[in-house]
């Protein structure tokens, strides 16, 4: 493991533990050089999961575009980020559980509606405004009578 302050690939391992999320282990390293101490997390490899967007076209899939809608439709509300990174790795386990290569947005935008529904209403309108690009007053409209309805 290359040290991130100076360089040298030797380092030995301090500490070790699962991280908080179950799916990584958290590795303290020690620069055999340096002396100084780092972070690493050690993950299973997974297969490369194909994004099938609307227009037809593919393209790698990208956590953080999923993490970053949420925290746009988040924006001036209350919520941790931890919970917003919680639910995309929740996502990103989800799909790679299904042993599927590609997913369309259609599909992760369910995902997320489905998560965001609990969490907090108005991020979730926010959200569905954008993923089932409302054009007008009505659409909005429409999917707030929905959810009441649901409720």
């Amino acid at each position: 493991m290359k040290c991130p302050f100076c360089g040298d690939q030797e380092s030995k391992v301090v500490d070790s533990r699962h991280s908080e999320d179950g799916v990584s282990i958290r590795r303290r390293r020690e620069c055999l050089s340096c002396q100084r101490r780092f972070t690493t997390y050690e993950i299973v490899e997974s297969l490369p999961i194909i994004v099938v967007k609307r227009n037809g076209s593919r393209q790698n899939f990208d956590r953080n575009k999923i993490l970053n809608s949420m925290i746009r439709a988040f924006d001036k509300r209350k919520v941790e980020i931890a919970e917003l990174d919680r639910i995309t790795t929740e996502i990103e386990q989800t799909i790679q559980n299904t042993l599927e290569r590609e997913v369309s947005t259609d599909t992760i935008g369910q995902m997320v509606l489905a998560r965001l529904k609990p969490l907090d209403e108005v991020a979730y309108i926010r959200f569905a405004s954008v993923y089932r690009r409302f054009q007008d007053v009505n659409s909005f409209i429409h999917e707030i009578n929905k959810f009441l309805e649901e409720k």
